[in-house]
Order: structure tokens, then sequence, then C-alpha cells
């Protein structure tokens, strides 16, 4: 795989993924196996493309709120300025003065707290909403990869093999399941990539954690699949 500065190649990860279809359509082009294969090239198209799409609407959305943040801000001291300034403090004090500056000074302090804060984390929702998404998708892709490998025992192409009525047929010879097997695993690999792109440019904890389980599910699955190609009789 390709990698330039330290980062995965988003077009070298797509056309891998081009060459790994075209290999599967000249074995297998009546089976559902390149299907899968195109769904994760659209997939991996899609990423790439929301990827330079997302960081340029981002940038523009931190400025915004950073923007909205020092008005917010000004917004807050300009308010108690005037609280402070109506309050009518001199001569004798008063409780009820102090308990009305008090009170407007929480109110003011809270609520534009609390919009500072929703103005911060504006950005990162957006790009964890929609990473997220994409995440989803490629996690139900390999499970549909998984499916696509789970009905192909080898046990059914040794010669002692007794099938019962319920025994799914195998049209494949030992060389036609050791390649499908084998493209199974090469696609969970590129899901995986896949999947590692969605986090190239991110540092939110949960994007991370959720491309760490896909690739530790696409990974569990593979090891499965080469146990089967290991048991392929001679």
């Amino acid at each position: 795989m390709s990698i330039v500065s330290d980062r995965l190649d988003a077009p070298t990860v797509i056309a891998t993924i081009d060459q790994l279809e075209g290999r599967i359509r000249a074995r297998f082009a009546d089976r559902g196996l390149p299907k899968a294969a195109a769904e994760l090239r659209s997939a991996a198209t899609e990423v790439s493309e929301l990827g330079v799409h997302l960081r340029g609407r981002l940038r523009v959305l931190r400025w915004t709120a950073r923007a909205a943040s020092v008005l917010v801000a000004l917004g807050m001291a300009l308010v108690l300025v005037v609280a402070a300034r109506d309050a009518d403090l001199s001569g004798s004090v008063r409780s009820v003065d102090w308990v009305a500056l008090v009170e407007s000074t929480i109110q003011t302090l809270v609520f534009g707290g609390l919009t500072l804060l929703f103005l911060n984390a504006l950005p990162d929702r957006l790009e964890r909403r929609h990473l997220l998404r994409r995440l989803h998708r490629l996690r139900s892709l390999a499970h549909v990869i998984d499916m696509h490998q789970l009905t192909k025992d080898p046990e059914r192409l040794r010669s002692d093999f007794e099938p019962t009525d319920a025994t799914v047929a195998v049209d494949l010879t030992r060389a036609e399941m050791q390649h499908y097997l084998g493209y199974c695993s090469e696609l969970l690999a590129l899901v995986g990539k896949v999947a590692a792109l969605c986090a190239e440019d991110s540092q939110d904890g949960l994007i991370l954690e959720t491309v760490s389980d896909i690739e530790n599910l696409t990974n569990g699955m593979s090891r499965k699949i080469w146990q089967k190609i290991s048991l392929l009789p001679d």
C-alpha cells in the first residue's frame, strides 16, 4: 500500500480495490462477490471525496464558530456591565439589588457558557456524524463479504464427505474455492484500509475507536477465512 507523507493515499487504495474487483470478475463474474467489491469501491470513493469537502466545510465552520464565540463573549461582558450599572448599589446597600445582580450574572454566565460550548463543539459533531455514517456502511459491508464465504466449506470437497438433505451444494473446485476465499480475505483487508481513511484527519475518540473496532472485526473474519483455506484438501 502506497503511503504519502506517512498517510494512506486514498487514490492508491481505490486503485487497489479496482484491481481486485477486476480479478474477481475475471473468475466469478456470475456471482455476487464482484458486486461487493464494487460497493467497496463506491464507499472508498465517497470517503475520499468526503474528506476533501469536509475539510473545507469544517475550516469555514470553525472560523465561523470562533467569530460567533467572540461575539457571544462580548455580549456576555456587555450584559454584565449593563446589569452592574443599572443595579442601585449606591448609598444604603439593599439586598434586593445584590440578589438581582447575582441572579443576572449567573444566568448570563450559564447561558453564555452553554452557547460557547455548543459553538465550539458544532464542527466536531458535524464531522463525527458524517464519518460515523460512512463507518457504519463499511461495517455492514464487512458482514456482507463475510456472508459470501460462510457456505464455502472446504470439508465438502473431501472425498469422504457425506452430504445430508440440508447440505448446501458446492459448485466450486478446490482451486476456485481457494481463490474465492482469498478474494474475500483481501476485500476484508481493504474494508479496514477504507475505514482507516476515515480517521486520517480526525482526532475524535469515538471515530478512532470505531475504526479500530472495524479493523479488529475484519481481521477476525479474515483469520477464519484463512483457517478454511488451510483445511482445503490436497
